[in-house]
């Protein structure tokens, strides 16, 4: 077995808290919410058995196999029209009908099977990636003292694994122990926060020894702690081992789907499995079912069909009742030729009232076709091959990781186009999370000339002449860390510099004043190094490069290769490390105390320019004025900056100080860590200041442009992150979320008087005041921003997370909402997945706005499954976000052309589509009804049963596909050109009410125009040339002509761009009813019945035919054309504008 030797962490004292300390919440064991109990390495105990745990089979599916015929029956019949359908159809068994139950039956089918079909290979889709997940292989201890492989699935509570380096971890674990002697290991969170960088978790003193397996055999221990929840950063528990209890803190906790780095191997208990474990508890279970606003509103139209259908029946139903009451009246029968003497229920003169109702419930379906049923699969074929080209669109393809767009469901295309709200992750979803060294002040005077992104993009903006090129990244020796450019004082030339003295310190702090662990690659000797944040490694990676070389580190002692300024060589020095005191939000700062080979105590410290600059002593600012001015100038450019700076510490000072804290440190209480902090802040005064560095945190490419260009199309953005608030702010401004001029309203509890509030240890008091402060903190903001509504002032409101827990009370949500929606940009710090939820759901359910979260870490699902639409970033690694969402991109950036260019056409396409279905079957559905009223409301359908059942699947059908999946109102360079033209999407301008109404109104007046212009032109004329009139059976194939031409020629008013497809699929669709009434009307009269030769024999020579039909189609076209006239000119739309602006001539 390997293990590594000679470097004890523990010993260090950021690491000395890692020894588990008893804290206030772990007197709450055996409670209510901290009653799981895990029996280690005895899963099969009785008592065990008894608490019945879940499994560790996870599931990101909506069906099961047994679930999946009646769930997605329900997810097709809340659909009012299949409702209505399935009602028809079974009523269409009995002789109410007017047509044959197949006819209504089968297209219902068709349309359900298709579309639970669908649902069915988008879920299995994603058991596929379940199922890969469940059968991951780990190893697990058996009782005859050996490791045995199984699958993640059969893990039960209780069982010690064996993880190995660079696998993931199966369930969340308690860390026993690992390869390194004192149970450390490096864990990488990518799946959980998007973080690239390690994490350093530690194993109980009393359990890192067990590194033998054959030791393992006499662990039989007890742990009590909290039950299932989605706290990622917290845990509570105690472990009982040996008679004696070890409180168990997050530090001893590996969490499922993190992964094992730099660590040969670790040994684990399971705690938590399944959906138990804080990953999936963070995930929103079931998944949500979503469904697009058309496709809600779709709904209340069909309510609004339906209720016309009903008032259309009833209206026949009246007037059939008082035709069918005078047909009997002092004995005689006026309609003698009806039989009225010989008929059913139906129709008895006699009970007319029993007749009218039976007529109405005929009227029901006969006038069914004002309510499209192939409406919901026409949308489904829609918006798969919408999917299809989403996939495929090479812009949104990216190479380095041949990762290309994923629409991972087709249910939400359109609701693309309505995004106001992104509810976005920082790292790994903004930001590469790669920190690199860029500049630096060092006495006064500042190094490095290299452009950050910031900077290119604020001169690409002014049009100040050419940019700089890139960097030392197209130098060909890119240095991961290291961005940093200047002569001045690389390759040694920093000892002929003026103040060497001071250069040779700063960069000493940047090798010193670290955690950083270096590590040797055994192929190529070169050295790395292991380091708690991107930050950190920059820093020794920097000092490096300049001379300064971190090579080993001891319990101790941490020795360097530097550049003597004498002799001009290198040589290596030795620090004693005497104290490291650990950086933290609260102190903003980090500071080591060293003992150099000549003997002086060194107190080196870096942090926040707010804490160091009131540190410095009145010798020690000299380069202050200075160092202010280039920290601004840093900051400008979006750089994160840090200053350095020392003190010399006498012996005596130093012992008296060490004492103190060392009586500290020992306290078993909740106020040790305050207590430590303020003993700290004793000591780092009087400092000298060196300077300061600057380090980007790189941006992925082309994130500013792209936030730039979603703000002008309206599009408000939210960064929900779990970094601390320095570190949100400052990217903030990097990618032109926050900008200069922009005032911040910051909502936080790291005030004094809550911190005073937390050393009496009074939660309750506790509570309270950080609740008043919340509070107040929101009345002041909401002030703020109420008396700057005449001034063009833009606020940024910025969160911290404890902040938010009290902000998302029920009492408060209200008015932290309304001060949120009127800031320009708001940031949430500390974020916990379930407050990103919270937030997301906040603005979904009390704005009313569509809402898009994106993220890349498992601590994301929960907010992708909560807003509208989910996006996930398919990283390098990390696929948790990308499971449950329902689009995945590769780069932040492509969500600016999944949104403008996608989004904004398949809204569109969507819009005008779901309207046209509506008009031309209410086109279609009312020249029945002026038939009917013409025929004294008989129930007599107006066209052959075969015209009807076809209508909306061979005559029409195609057309609208085309329309649906090709239509561009401008092209994809002009809606990233004006993205402004996004905001018909955000307004819902193409499916508001007026605009569905009038398309209504549309298909109402084209079915008069149909009906009583053909009436009036052929009837009581001659038709044939033998002077026959026109029948029934003529008078049907006209006016379905007349509705085939009009319908098809109006669609082809409605596109935009034609492609041949279109071309082919319009004019095909009119050409293939000529066809059908052709082949149709040769067949036996027996099966075409009415449509028997009516084409051949007496439509098509006529010319009064051709001329009625040629008359008809141009007059239903003229309203249409005439409002779209008017419109452009007078009420322009976004579209209109724009290509009105691109036809006007340029000079």
């Amino acid at each position: 077995m390997t293990t590594r030797k000679g470097l004890h962490f523990s010993k260090l004292l950021p690491f000395s808290c890692f020894k588990s300390q008893p804290s206030e919440n772990h007197g709450l064991i055996g409670q209510k919410g901290y009653s799981r109990v895990v029996y280690c390495n005895d899963p099969d105990n009785p008592e065990a058995i008894k608490l019945n745990y879940r499994g560790n089979y996870v599931s990101h599916t909506k069906y099961t196999a047994l679930n999946f015929i009646p769930k997605s029956l329900f997810e097709q019949f809340r659909r009012v029209a299949n409702f209505y359908f399935l009602v028809v159809a079974c009523v269409s068994f009995s002789p109410l009908a007017p047509y044959t139950a197949p006819s209504v039956a089968v297209p219902l089918l068709v349309v359900t099977g298709a579309t639970m079909a669908k649902e069915g290979i988008e879920d299995w889709r994603r058991r596929k990636q379940d199922i890969e997940a469940n059968n991951r292989r780990v190893k697990v201890y058996h009782k005859n003292s050996t490791f045995h492989e199984t699958r993640w699935k059969k893990l039960r509570v209780g069982d010690i694994v064996k993880v190995s380096k660079d696998e993931y971890f199966p369930a969340d674990l308690l860390l026993l122990s690992s390869s390194y002697e004192d149970g450390i290991c490096y864990v990488e969170t990518m799946n959980l926060d998007g973080e690239t960088d390690l994490k350093l978790k530690h194993a109980l003193e009393v359990a890192s020894s067990l590194r033998e397996e054959e030791s393992l055999k006499k662990f039989m221990a007890m742990i009590k702690c909290e039950d299932p929840n989605e706290k990622l950063y917290s845990f509570v528990g105690t472990l009982y081992y040996n008679g004696d209890e070890y409180p168990l803190l997050p530090r001893q906790i590996l969490l499922r789907d993190s992964k094992l780095r730099n660590t040969e191997f670790i040994y684990g208990v399971v705690i938590f499995t399944g959906h138990d474990t804080k990953v999936m508890q963070n995930a929103v279970d079931p998944p949500p079912s979503k469904r697009s606003k058309i496709e809600r509103r779709m709904d209340k139209i069909v309510y609004l069909l339906f209720s016309m259908l009903v008032l259309i029946s009833f209206i026949g139903s009246i007037f059939f009742g008082i035709e069918t009451t005078k047909d009997f009246r002092g004995g005689r029968f006026r309609r003698w030729y009806l039989r009225p003497d010989d008929t059913t229920v139906f129709f008895d003169p006699k009970r007319a009232p029993i007749s009218a109702f039976f007529h109405f419930l005929t009227g029901l379906m006969l006038y069914g076709y004002l309510i499209p049923i192939s409406l919901y699969v026409s949308i489904e074929i829609v918006k798969v091959l919408q999917s299809i080209f989403i996939n495929q669109d090479q812009d949104m393809y990216y190479k380095e990781t041949n990762k290309p767009a994923q629409a991972r469901t087709s249910n939400l295309n359109e609701e693309l186009g309505q995004v106001e709200y992104i509810m976005s992750d920082k790292t790994g979803t903004l930001t590469c999370n790669s920190m690199e060294f860029v500049k630096c002040s060092i006495a006064g005077v500042a190094y490095g000339y290299g452009m950050t992104e910031v900077e290119r993009a604020v001169a690409r903006i002014a049009g100040d002449g050419p940019l700089e090129a890139d960097d030392t990244r197209n130098s060909g020796n890119s240095i991961k860390g290291f961005n940093f450019r200047d002569e001045r004082i690389m390759n040694g030339k920093w000892v002929n510099e003026p103040h060497s003295d001071v250069i040779q310190k700063f960069f000493r702090i940047l090798a010193i004043c670290n955690t950083a662990v270096p590590e040797r690659n055994k192929e190529t000797g070169e050295i790395y190094y292991e380091a708690e944040s991107p930050d950190e490694a920059a820093f020794v990676i920097a000092a490096r490069e300049i001379g300064f070389e971190l090579f080993k580190r001891k319990q101790s002692s941490i020795s360097l290769h530097e550049l003597d300024p004498v002799t001009g060589e290198k040589v290596t020095r030795v620090y004693q490390i005497l104290q490291i005191l650990e950086f933290s939000s609260y102190r903003k700062r980090m500071s080591a105390i060293i003992r150099t080979m000549e003997n002086k105590i060194l107190l080196l410290c870096k942090g926040a320019d707010s804490v160091i600059f009131e540190r410095l002593s009145y010798e020690g600012r000299l380069f202050e004025a200075k160092t202010k001015e280039h920290v601004k100038k840093f900051a400008e450019a979006g750089l994160r900056t840090m200053l350095l700076a020392y003190r010399e510490l006498g012996e005596g000072e130093y012992r008296e100080w060490k004492a103190e804290f060392s009586s500290a440190k020992a306290i078993v209480t909740a106020g040790r860590d305050v207590l430590m902090d303020e003993i700290a802040d004793k000591i780092e005064r009087d400092l000298i200041l060196l300077g300061a560095t600057a380090i980007e945190d790189k941006l992925q490419k082309g994130v500013p442009e792209c936030i730039d260009k979603l703000a002008k199309a309206t599009i408000k953005i939210w960064v929900l992150t779990g970094d601390k608030m320095e570190t949100a702010v400052n990217i903030g401004y990097a990618c032109s979320l926050l900008r200069e001029g922009m005032k911040l309203i910051i909502i936080t509890l790291d005030l004094p008087e809550i911190k005073a509030l937390e050393r009496q240890g009074d939660m309750e008091a506790i509570s309270k005041a950080s609740f008043q402060s919340v509070k107040k903190q929101i009345e002041d903001g909401k002030r703020q921003v109420d008396s700057a509504k005449e001034c063009p002032i833009e606020f940024g409101l910025v969160v911290e997370g404890e902040s938010l827990a009290f902000a998302l009370d029920n009492k408060l949500e209200k008015s932290f909402l309304n001060l949120a929606l009127a800031c320009a940009s708001v940031l949430c710090c500390r974020s916990t997945p379930k407050q990103k939820a919270l937030v997301t759901r906040l603005v979904k359910m009390d704005s009313s706005k569509t809402t898009l979260a994106i993220g890349d870490g498992g601590n994301d699902v929960s907010m992708l499954q909560e807003a509208d639409i989910g996006v996930g970033i398919s990283g390098v690694e990390g696929m948790e976000a990308v499971m449950s969402s329902d689009f995945a991109i590769a780069q932040f950036r492509f969500l600016e052309r999944l949104l403008l260019v996608h989004g904004h056409w398949c809204y569109r396409r969507i819009a005008m589509m779901v309207c046209y279905f509506f008009y031309k079957n209410i086109t279609f559905g009312f020249t029945l009804f002026w038939f009917e009223a013409y025929a004294s409301f008989s129930g007599q359908p107006a066209y052959n049963d075969w015209y009807m059942s076809f209508y909306n699947v061979f005559f029409t059908s195609l057309p609208v596909i085309a329309l649906g999946v090709f239509d561009q109102d401008v092209s994809a360079r002009l809606c990233l050109e004006y993205p402004l033209l996004y905001r018909e999407g955000i307004k819902n301008i193409l499916f508001s009410w007026p605009h569905i109404l009038l398309w209504i109104c549309n298909g109402v007046l084209t079915s008069i125009i149909i009906f009583f212009f053909t009436i009036n032109s052929m009837i009581n004329q001659a038709f044939r040339r033998d002077g026959q009139v026109v029948d029934y059976e003529i008078l049907g194939a006209t006016m379905y002509t007349c509705v085939v031409w009009a319908v098809n020629c109006q669609i082809a008013l409605s596109i935009h761009y034609f492609t041949w497809i279109q071309h082919f699929f319009i004019w095909g669709s009119i050409a293939f009813w000529y066809i059908f009434m052709v082949i149709y009307g040769f067949l036996p009269p027996g099966v075409s019945t009415t449509a028997h030769k009516v084409f051949v024999e007496a439509c098509a020579p006529s010319i009064l035919y051709w001329l009625v039909t040629l008359l008809v189609v141009i007059s239903t076209l003229l309203p249409y054309f005439s409002y779209r006239a008017f419109q452009s000119r007078f009420l322009p739309m976004y579209h209109d504008d724009i290509i009105s602006v691109r036809r006007r001539p340029r000079g």
